[in-house]
């Protein structure tokens, strides 16, 4: 579902070079995992395969198509999804509300919105007694799941999640895991996890390490 070939990123005038010849595929139906120490280029290329950031040289693929030559505010808004450690949940909305954005961005109406998002949080968990809580009203491991939710809810089928259970104590951090396996096996979806945690990391179908800005696969 994504291709790189041959990424590499350096950054502007001092030429730092972040990602060197980068070519990997992440395939639908799969949980994927990039480890590394702090500073190795995970994140830089997390970025760039979410569209946020465009590689120096070299080509990021999506079903075939070559990213550069797409609208990425259209690809951002539907095609691919960002799940983060800090939740980045919006404060001043309700769980229910925060699901709904997404969906309303893309202009589905409120009416139609609700229910769909009320199904997703059921899904992840978060019941209707929690659907009008704030998120300070929620654990971290509350937030994650409705994080996750709203990243579903734009239809997205690639997922790229960014330290998902760096806030998460132990318990928390496997069921996080659990739902990403379980959307990647049973779903389809096209599932990347930048991670640290090992026993997060184990439990994915293919492993990828990223040192020095260079990648090379652990397992397959």
């Amino acid at each position: 579902m994504l291709k790189l070939e041959n990424v590499s990123y350096s950054y502007g005038k001092s030429g730092a070079a972040v990602l060197s010849n980068v070519s990997c595929t992440f395939e639908a139906g799969r949980l994927n995992a990039v480890t590394g120490p702090s500073g190795s280029g995970k994140t830089t290329l997390l970025s760039i395969m979410a569209g946020m950031d465009k590689p120096t040289q070299g080509d990021v693929f999506i079903n075939g198509d070559n990213l550069g030559a797409l609208n990425l505010d259209r690809y951002r808004r539907e095609t691919v999804a960002m799940i983060f450690q800090s939740f980045h949940l919006f404060p001043l909305l309700t769980a229910m509300e925060n699901v709904c954005f997404p969906m309303e961005l893309n202009g589905v109406t409120k009416a139609d919105a609700i229910p769909k998002a009320a199904e997703l949080l059921s899904s992840l968990g978060i019941g209707p007694d929690m659907h009008k809580r704030y998120p300070s009203n929620l654990s971290g491991g509350e937030q994650q799941r409705v994080a996750i939710a709203r990243s579903l809810a734009s239809g997205a089928k690639l997922l790229l999640a960014d330290e998902p259970t760096g806030n998460l104590d132990q318990a928390n951090s496997m069921n996080i895991i659990d739902i990403l396996k379980r959307l990647a096996h049973e779903r389809e979806y096209c599932v990347v996890v930048v991670t640290h945690d090992t026993d997060a990391a184990a439990e994915a179908d293919t492993i990828y390490k990223m040192r020095d800005g260079k990648l090379t696969l652990s397992n397959s």
